[in-house]
């Protein structure tokens, strides 16, 4: 095998695990999506609890419910995108 094969084979093997499906620690890229999701969400709401009592930056709630805002948004298109692609793989004929 010449030098040039072996190369591409070692740069195969090495970029190989990056394309596979899971990640290094072990979870699912929608498990990790989700885990996000849940800590923007209370990243949000204790911002909000800390700017009832007096304790947070009116420009960190302001913030902090835009972020909250965002995923919210995000999260209701992706899941009617799927009720959508569901919809559209149910009028397939058989």
């Amino acid at each position: 095998m010449d030098s040039a094969a072996l190369s591409a084979v070692k740069s195969y093997a090495a970029s190989r695990p990056a394309t596979q499906a899971g990640t290094e620690s072990g979870g699912s890229m929608f498990g990790r999506v989700a885990m996000n999701f849940a800590q923007t969400m209370a990243q949000g709401e204790a911002v909000a609890q800390q700017a009832m009592v007096g304790d947070a930056d009116p420009h960190a709630l302001v913030q902090a419910l835009a972020q909250t805002e965002l995923a919210v948004e995000t999260a209701v298109t992706v899941r009617n995108k799927v009720v959508e692609a569901y919809q559209e793989i149910l009028r397939m004929p058989v």
